[in-house]
């Protein structure tokens, strides 16, 4: 899978993010940042990227998936 279409997914099921992703070998490296994770725990932030995901891992296609997930504020937007 490309880093273009993985980055489609995840602004799809989130619609005002910024997606940022990176492979290092076989180890996808996600950066997220969004709005919508505005008073969200660490683990909702990433069980909203993971509903983007979920089939692609689930299938096998995506596996060591790694992400850092912030509101603009934390990523000083």
């Amino acid at each position: 899978m490309q880093p273009e279409e993985i980055k489609a997914l995840i602004e799809g099921h989130i619609p005002d993010s910024q997606v940022d992703v990176t492979f290092e070998g076989s180890h996808l490296m996600l950066t997220v940042v969004s709005a919508s994770f505005e008073g969200l725990s660490r683990l909702k932030k990433q069980q909203l990227v993971y509903g983007a995901l979920g089939d692609k891992i689930a299938d096998g296609t995506l596996h060591a998936v790694q992400m850092q997930t912030l509101t603009p504020a934390e990523a000083g937007q």
